[in-house]
């Protein structure tokens, strides 16, 4: 007899096990940082290992509407599948902090409408739209920086970056650290930027982890690089 394939899970069920993974103390944490599911992510991520890639059930699972869902559909879909006008909506649907996150890093990163978005998101009005440009536009600074304008790109950071909202901010000084790490004739200039601006000089840094003011953060980086390519003393 010819082995039989597994009957797809449906939304109902996916969901109820995702009920039964709900942590109250997972919760507390997650809603600190604006997110409402309680689901730990290894668990999470357990769970898409098995359904493995379901584009369509990532679609249903999206349209579901909750965010423990939504996160579980952007680990089993299949990124090039999306158009760009479904990867918009997406974004504009994705308010919390990690739906938007794993949004642009695990499926429009791999799509081949990235760049368009990029462009169009970057200037788009709202702020939360904005930082997914940015986002992508720093995943160019560090990967593929040909054509790019970083001089223009630090321009638009030192006019905008002090007075953004948020997410936004972060994800624009994210770029501005990128393009001081990644790009040594631009390094100055972004360090003075950072120096003069002081975005997010005083936020609370735990030990051992790496400040996210953009000076530091530089400092710190290329520090690193530096230990990697010396070669120890014998």
């Amino acid at each position: 007899m010819p082995e039989q394939t597994p009957t797809e899970p449906t939304v109902a069920e996916v969901l109820a096990e995702l009920a039964g993974l709900e942590d109250p103390r997972v919760r507390a944490v997650n809603e600190k940082h604006g997110d409402d599911h309680g689901v730990n992510l290894t668990r999470l991520r357990a769970l898409a290992k098995r359904l493995r890639t379901q584009p369509e059930l990532a679609r249903r699972l999206w349209a579901a509407d909750d965010t423990a869902a939504r996160l579980l559909s952007l680990l089993i879909c299949r990124p090039r599948s999306y158009d760009r006008d479904e990867l918009d909506t997406m974004l504009r649907q994705a308010r919390t902090p990690k739906v938007h996150d794993w949004l642009v890093n695990h499926v429009v990163k791999k799509n081949p409408h990235a760049e368009e978005l990029r462009l169009a998101w970057t200037a788009d009005p709202d702020p939360v739209v904005a930082s997914a440009g940015w986002a992508l536009t720093t995943e160019r600074v560090t990967r593929k920086p040909a054509g790019l304008d970083l001089a223009a790109l630090l321009d638009t950071v030192e006019s905008e970056l002090k007075d953004a909202p948020d997410r936004l901010q972060w994800a624009m000084n994210h770029c501005l650290a990128r393009i001081g790490i990644d790009h040594p004739e631009h390094r100055p200039r972004a360090v003075a930027i950072g120096e003069r601006l002081g975005v997010l000089k005083d936020y609370p840094t735990p030990p051992g982890c790496t400040s996210p003011y953009a000076p530091a953060w530089i400092t710190e980086i290329v520090r690193r690089q530096q230990e990697q390519t010396t070669p120890a003393n014998t």
